[in-house]
């Protein structure tokens, strides 16, 4: 069965950097987007950054140029670089895969917490 496993993450005090994983445990087709996004309690969650398989990133607002995402299109890997973190930056990342139509793959990773303390 195909899975996004993602790996990294942890806690980190306020101006550190992080650096989340993800991998599709399959190779055979490649995600049209890849993502990352972030939940905290009680809100929806968000997008943080996508990289489609040709072309270039997307990043929310509140993380640009502080934070870089990068794909392996053979690989089917997706990272997260987070840099200058901040208190604000704790939440829940979820990896996510948009597969191409057809393809009933599972699309989120499980999460891997993320803590910034001050």
């Amino acid at each position: 069965q195909v899975q996004l496993v993602e790996s990294g993450g942890g806690s980190v005090q306020a101006g550190g950097s992080l650096k989340l994983s993800c991998k599709a445990s399959t190779t055979i087709i490649r995600p049209i987007i890849m993502a990352w996004y972030r939940q905290t309690p009680g809100n929806e969650r968000a997008l943080v950054a996508e990289v489609p398989v040709v072309g270039g990133a997307n990043y929310a607002e509140f993380v640009r140029g502080r934070f870089i995402i990068s794909r392996d299109n053979e690989k089917n890997t997706v990272s997260l670089e987070m840099n200058s973190l901040t208190p604000e930056d704790t939440a829940l990342y979820y990896c996510h895969a948009e597969w191409p139509a057809g393809n009933s793959w599972p699309s989120w990773g499980r999460g891997i917490q993320v803590t910034v303390s001050s």
